[in-house]
């Protein structure tokens, strides 16, 4: 049998905010669902793709729901009001689809599922995990955050005085500078 490898996405920024911090996330989205809305400010109706395993036992449920936090929290930072779950056997055919509207995939959870998750919880925490990194994290430079597995404790510590690990282009870096937007060390 030839598996079929899915490769094409759409590449997806966004604006976004938890309490008070402000963030700016990108991501790739699998499709659209119709087409994109003429006016840029219409919210465009992009739909993920995601399979699981059929759901056969309450530890299978408890897998499920795991696998729906990752799914809801990916879609619901990018905007993505639409998941399309398929189901498949454990020798990977297709059994079943299953469409899901993002932001009622918590409510789903608690009521028809072991309610193993709670998605205003989630946002909570991140919310104040945000504000206390913001609160940690002081002057310039290059920072890491470490959990170490098992851990409890959540380190931060300055690796470079300066700069910006690298990450930001040559090309973003002159455009920030030309736009009066700011300097980026």
């Amino acid at each position: 049998m030839n598996a079929t490898r899915f490769q094409v996405g759409h590449n997806v920024i966004v604006r976004t905010g938890f309490g008070k911090s402000r963030l700016i996330l990108a991501g790739e989205v699998d499709a659209l669902w119709d087409t994109k809305p003429c006016r840029p400010d219409d919210p465009i109706n992009w739909v993920e793709l995601k399979t699981a395993a059929t759901p056969l036992s309450d530890r299978d449920v408890l897998k499920y729901e795991r696998k729906l936090l990752k799914f809801w929290i990916q879609s619901f930072l990018l905007g993505v009001p639409k998941i399309i779950v398929g189901f498949r056997s454990k020798e990977g055919i297709l059994q079943s689809l299953e469409e899901l509207e993002t932001s009622q995939i918590p409510r789903l959870v608690k009521q028809r599922g072991k309610g193993t998750w709670d998605g205003n919880l989630c946002i909570n925490f991140t919310a104040n995990f945000l504000d206390w990194l913001k609160s940690t994290i002081v002057g310039d430079g290059v920072w890491r955050i470490r959990k170490r597995e098992n851990g409890t404790v959540i380190e931060t510590f300055r690796i470079e005085e300066s700069g910006h690990g690298n990450i930001l282009s040559r090309d973003f870096l002159t455009w920030r500078s030309q736009s009066g937007q700011g300097h980026v060390s």
